[in-house]
């Protein structure tokens, strides 16, 4: 016999018996509850004085069987029942209400949060028997004030809508929303949330990069929103009313995922999981994953899976669809199916084991700087914010093949080449990972080694987007992490890039405002002044050094 879910505690045995006889119980597709049912369910519910329920899928096979008190029932996970975009859950909730009562805001919540295909609620008569049914659907409509439909109360033997029927107009008309949206199969299409205390025009910068890094992932927005706060719900993060707005507009809009700008941490990933059927994830795992894609080399391997590891390790609570989008290390399944313990002593051994890994790739590096050392070979490094044009300077400079594109973390992986300057002196020019506002810390862990490369530095090369609407924002972002790593003392020159995407006067203040030199790293012609500059900074090599061809990459 199947499981009676809820609050059982109290019950003879004999009553729990006949409740988990409700399973035997098959309704026809088209009818929210039979009459027999109907009766044995009150019935019951009235001799133990508690709400009964049950979920039934749309075949008419009673799924869960749950046992509440006086006021409501507690329904149990339903997350193994995923929920496809644009589609109902495929589970009706039937359930009564002792004391008479219409459906409540409860019961409404659970039919928008978890796209329950009707909710249902029964009232008793004096002696035990049905006497109304309460009935409510989702509105797909995206312009209704509220995004269900309650029904008037019918009598339970007169009940006559056609629920089969209902269900189907429902998803058809969420499919032709959803038609709306010109998406490639397999992409996920996503609503972008962010709950700030902060002011509007800055939540609004931040979820424009946010914007641009679901972009660079191949993730299709839909939608954006931002919640002013006073105060964020440690709980949730945003309200509990603003959270089922936001599974209702993910089920009109054919969302099948939901990013939130602000990390969240494990116990709110429960929470809102725990609420909505929608897969969630936060800026940090969307990060991650599009690092998890870009690493080629196995030192951007091990560092992608190692912070992978350590962000999901404290998060490995309970098996939901909010880590399925981590990949690397444990094999692009999410947590995996074995036990919690397991899990955890795998990724603690995997951990060990990267960082290991990584020790040697630091004492590789640390072998090349000293042969470098030797040469008296002055070191060039480039950083600043991501799609800044790094890699686009560095193939302008060098005449290389760096790989460069206009979207965010487009390459991860250090590359090293020697460039030749006017007065026949050698210097090596190196690129690094993109900063970003907020960097995870994972990722700064991860990527130590990579960036202790910096430490070697000569002269920084903070290349700026001049053209960026908050590249002053960006610029403290990159200086602030300058600081974290220790490396504000290494003398830097600030190149203000796509001076060709900027009017004359805009650039002139930015440039008076910044200390910077103006360029096009498309346009070779106007990296003069930054090469004098970089000579002016960097001591000539001395006369045993030998010439390299400027597009030869450092093994």
């Amino acid at each position: 016999m199947k499981k009676v879910f809820g609050n059982t505690t109290g019950l003879r045995a004999t009553q729990i018996r006949q409740i988990e006889a409700l399973y035997r119980h098959r309704l026809p597709p088209e009818a929210a509850i039979t009459p027999d049912l109907a009766r044995e369910l009150c019935a019951l519910s009235f001799e133990i004085r508690r709400q009964i329920g049950f979920l039934a899928d749309r075949s008419g096979n009673i799924i869960f069987v749950m046992v509440g008190d006086h006021n409501g029932i507690m329904l149990p996970d339903t997350s193994s029942y995923r929920t496809p975009p644009g589609r109902l859950k495929g589970l009706r909730y039937i359930h009564t209400h002792i004391s008479g009562e219409p459906l409540t805001r409860d019961d409404l919540t659970d039919l928008t949060l978890l796209r329950l295909d009707l909710i249902a609620a029964l009232t008793l008569s004096d002696t035990g028997t049905p006497h109304e049914i309460h009935l409510a659907t989702i509105v797909p409509d995206p312009s209704a004030t509220v995004p269900y439909q309650i029904y008037p109360p019918v009598p339970s033997d007169n009940f006559s809508l056609n629920c089969q029927e209902r269900i189907a107009d429902i998803e058809a008309e969420l499919s032709r929303i959803n038609a709306l949206y010109d998406v490639a199969p397999g992409v996920e299409r996503a609503i972008l949330i962010s709950v700030t205390t902060s002011s509007r025009t800055k939540a609004a910068a931040s979820i424009a990069e946010l914007k641009e890094l679901a972009r660079s992932n191949q993730v299709f927005v839909v939608d954006a929103v931002i919640q002013m706060r006073k105060k964020i719900d440690s709980r949730f993060l945003l309200g509990s009313g603003k959270l089922e707005e936001l599974s209702i507009l993910a089920m009109q809009k054919g969302a099948s995922l939901i990013i939130f700008d602000q990390e969240l941490n494990p116990s709110q990933i429960k929470s809102i999981t725990d609420k909505i059927d929608t897969k969630v994830i936060d800026r940090t795992q969307l990060i991650l994953d599009i690092f998890a894609q870009r690493a080629q080399t196995r030192e951007g391997r091990l560092q992608v899976e190692l912070a992978q590891l350590k962000y999901l390790m404290p998060r490995l609570v309970k098996r939901n669809t909010a880590l399925s989008r981590l990949a690397g290390g444990i094999g692009g399944r999410g947590p995996g199916e074995t036990k919690l313990e397991v899990d955890r002593r795998r990724i603690r051994e995997r951990i060990a084991r990267i960082e290991k890994g990584l020790k040697q790739v630091k004492k590789h590096r640390q072998q090349q700087k000293s042969r470098r050392e030797k040469k008296g070979v002055p070191v060039v490094s480039i950083i600043g914010y991501t799609n800044a044009g790094k890699s686009t300077l560095l193939n302008t400079l060098t005449k290389s093949r760096v790989l460069a594109e206009s979207r965010l973390f487009a390459t991860l992986d250090p590359s090293s080449r020697r460039m030749r300057l006017p007065r026949d002196a050698e210097i090596i020019i190196t690129d690094t990972v993109g900063f970003i506002r907020d960097l995870p810390k994972e990722l700064k862990v991860a990527f130590r080694a990579t960036l202790e490369e910096l430490e070697s530095a000569d002269l920084l090369l903070h290349v700026i987007d001049a053209s960026n609407p908050d590249y002053q924002g960006q610029m403290q972002a990159v200086d602030t992490i300058l600081d974290d790593l220790d490396l504000h003392n290494i003398p830097a020159l600030r190149i203000l890039n796509k001076k060709d995407r900027v009017d004359g006067e805009t650039l002139a203040a930015i440039v008076t405002e910044t200390g910077g030199i103006a360029i096009s790293a498309t346009h070779p012609d106007t990296l003069t002044p930054l090469i004098k500059a970089i000579e002016d900074h960097v001591t000539p090599p001395g006369s045993d050094f030998y010439s390299m061809n400027p597009v030869d990459e450092i093994k």
